[in-house]
């Protein structure tokens, strides 16, 4: 089981099964990328693999990041999709140990799927024998996709996931899209943490993970 609670305290979140997906929902610039990265990085500073896929920042700048949240981490159990590449899809390992795939476009789901398993096999040659998984954002697939085709995506990775162990966080801006695309978008996830701003507050709360939606509470 998955423990999200250092980083987000909520009892729903305290023992989260592995192979769940998690979809972070919340207007833009709520810190929807920050939780779910914060959130590898902590099971990271455990031993955990880290699976990332960005659409937007490149690979480098994302690795930095990432390290400098965790700075413990094994970099060889870090990989990073980076959806932003040259046209080719290739994949290769770092001088330093992570690996790295490189896909043309965030439309280009099919690259990403090839590339999320080679990245989970690299893990798991590594010794990471469960994991966490982030994806920056959902929405940018959508500008490339329609979400017929994302939904399909999401919901095979999360059968990918459920095999490997490990657990999906999936970002998506809620005000970039319609309530009738949300709705059949959330339905590939298991659970969500929904995100809100509030007098310049951030709060949070948890719906679908264990019973009833948990209270807003500030984070």
């Amino acid at each position: 089981m998955y423990d999200l609670t250092d980083v987000l305290d909520f009892e729903a979140l305290e023992s989260v099964r592995p192979g769940s997906n998690i979809l972070v929902s919340g207007p833009a610039m709520s810190g929807k990328e920050d939780l779910a990265m914060s959130m590898l990085a902590d099971g990271a500073e455990h031993g955990q693999g880290s699976l990332i896929v960005t659409t937007g920042d490149r690979a480098e700048n994302v690795l930095e990041d990432f390290l400098e949240r965790a700075p413990d981490a094994d970099e060889s159990t870090v990989s990073v999709v980076d959806c932003r590449g040259d046209g080719s899809r290739r994949g290769e390992a770092t001088a330093t140990g992570s690996y790295v795939y490189h896909v043309s476009s965030p439309g280009d789901l099919t690259g990403i799927g090839i590339g999320i398993t080679e990245c989970l096999e690299y893990l798991h040659n590594n010794g990471a024998e469960s994991g966490r998984f982030a994806l920056t954002s959902l929405s940018t697939m959508l500008t490339y996709t329609d979400r017929k085709t994302v939904f399909k995506f999401c919901h095979v990775l999360s059968s990918r996931f459920d095999s490997a162990g490990y657990l999906g966080l999936f970002t998506i801006d809620s005000s970039a899209h319609d309530d009738q695309t949300l709705q059949v978008i959330k339905q590939a996830f298991d659970g969500m943490i929904e995100i809100r701003e509030d007098e310049g507050r951030r709060e949070a709360r948890v719906l679908g993970l264990a019973g009833q939606p948990t209270e807003w509470q500030e984070f």
